[in-house]
């Protein structure tokens, strides 16, 4: 195999990996582009003069949006939440492009709270007349888009869910129960209202299909409302609160996006593995005006072998990439570049598999080391000279697989000559290498039998054969003389296996 050959094979084990990595680092990187995004709404109230138990709840606000959106991104979900700060009449405090709409109401406990969203309409009026409002109730009531009285007993926030603190909802549920039981006797018509609002209650933002918001207690609000009003809130602060990429990413989200990543890495690979069988095929049509049979054999099994290992390998490293660049291993791996993630699978995942061959017989260990300085050489040439590319072919990928493909075949052929000088020079020294090339002194089988002694080939099996009799007349042969002779042979050490120098 030319140094060529060698760096594309090498290329096209790797090539749907670098993909892989580098679907998963850009998801990591839009996780956090979304964190980045709660922390720069919370800032925006830097300077805010307004008392931190006021603003906890327009807090609360981009808090929900902003998680619930974090999490529909860790979830490959397209739904999105909106802050939509809107002053009009029971309008929502957060939309979803999802059909839902959401009320916020963070009040000192939860009684409080679960009243402020139970209001109906004609107590909204009262307290509108209560801060020194003229109109009269239907003057009210017409200025807000209804016809009639009919709606005085309906919760002004009807139809949205009404999102309270996570530590108050227990106790919120249980007032709002208390309220429809006592009620119920009392005034019958104020029931409907307190049930909506029970059935409506819920302490975070969820569409209903696995996406939702973190949950936020409301002295947790309020010490954000604090910190916000200085500009203060950073990644650690959220991380405390159960708000980072590690934390995020559930295990679901990153078996989603790794299989995700392995079928891009499956079919990149697939198409690296059949594009030369093809080649062949087509150069042999064009030569002898016909297809082999064997030639669409191979281009299957090419076609089966390469996506389904580019499938393995790319969900391998993207799973492992997403875990380091989302902290999950710990902060020191979040740094690592995603191509030697993906360099350093391929290595392992050949390396166990030639470990299998060695165990199997089908390799020996001497092979095994070779290959495993062989690929560490060119993988290291990929990844330098894709490095290099990259920089000047700034398309994501693309830059670094052209570079790759170059590195891959300059990697090959520098391990070619180094191999070449180096297998030379043991030949003429004796040279082991530091035990990496096997040094044979032992004469081949023909030099043996040449100089008269009795070679012994073990595990052959040699059947009787049967022979008829056959008659020989009696003929005259001449009796020749030949003079005993000596016979020189200058025996020629050279490379007889992989890193093995014997007598050739």
């Amino acid at each position: 195999m030319t140094a060529f050959e060698e760096g594309y094979a090498f290329f096209e084990k790797q090539a749907g990996i670098q993909v892989s990595v580098y679907e998963g680092g850009g998801y990591v990187a839009q996780v956090d582009a979304e964190i980045a995004r709660l922390i720069a709404d919370l800032n925006a109230f830097d300077g805010y003069k307004t008392g931190a138990d006021k603003l906890k709840g327009d807090i609360a606000e981009f808090w929900h949006a902003d998680t619930f959106n974090i999490d529909a991104v860790a979830g490959g979900s397209e739904h999105r939440a909106y802050v939509d700060r809107s002053h009009e009449f029971a309008s929502a405090d957060i939309s979803g492009n999802f059909g839902k709409l959401f009320g916020l109401k963070y009040y000192k406990d939860g009684a409080e709270s679960a009243k402020q969203q139970a209001k109906s309409v004609f107590e909204r009026f009262k307290n509108y007349r209560s801060a020194g409002g003229k109109d009269t109730l239907e003057v009210f009531l017409e200025k807000r888009g209804f016809s009639d009285d009919s709606v005085l007993h309906d919760p002004i926030y009807a139809g949205q869910i009404r999102i309270i603190p996570k530590d108050q909802l227990e106790a919120a549920c249980e007032w709002l129960q208390q309220k429809i039981a006592k009620e119920s006797v009392i005034r019958p018509d104020q029931v409907a209202r307190y049930k909506e609002t029970l059935a409506m209650l819920s302490d975070r933002l969820m569409d209903g299909r696995g996406t939702e918001s973190v949950p936020l207690t409301e002295e947790d609000a309020k010490a954000l409302a604090i910190l916000a009003k200085e500009g203060d809130i950073s990644a650690e602060e959220l991380k405390l609160l159960g708000v980072s990429a590690d934390q995020m990413i559930q295990f679901e989200y990153l078996a989603k996006q790794a299989f995700q990543s392995g079928l891009s890495a499956a079919t990149i690979s697939l198409v690296l593995a059949v594009a030369p069988e093809i080649y062949k095929a087509i150069d042999y049509l064009i030569k002898n005006g016909e297809l082999e049979e064997k030639q669409f054999q191979r281009i299957g099994f090419a076609a089966l072998k390469g996506s389904g290992e580019g499938f393995v390998k790319g969900t391998v490293s993207a799973a492992i990439t997403i875990a380091c660049k989302s902290g999950m291993l710990g902060e020191a791996f979040k740094a690592v570049s995603p191509n030697i993630v993906g360099m350093a699978t391929v290595l392992a995942w050949n390396t166990m598999k030639n470990s299998f061959k060695v165990a199997n017989g089908k390799m020996t260990r001497s092979e095994l080391v070779q290959e495993l300085i062989k690929e560490l050489i060119i993988s290291s040439s990929a990844l330098a000279v894709g490095t290099v590319v990259q920089a000047f072919i700034e398309i994501p990928v693309v830059g670094f697989m052209i570079g790759s493909f170059i590195g891959s075949a300059i990697g090959s052929f520098a391990y070619t000559c180094g191999y070449n000088a180096v297998m030379s020079f043991c030949v003429d020294t004796g040279f082991t290498m530091f035990g990496l090339v096997k040094q044979d002194y032992s004469l081949p089988s023909d030099i043996l039998e040449e100089i008269g002694l009795d070679v012994f080939h073990y595990e052959r099996f040699i059947p009787i054969q049967f022979k008829r009799q056959e008659f020989h007349p009696t003929t005259f042969n001449s009796k020749q003389f030949e003079p005993d002779s000596i016979g020189i042979h200058i025996l020629r050490r050279g490379v007889i296996g992989v890193a093995q120098v014997g007598y050739i």
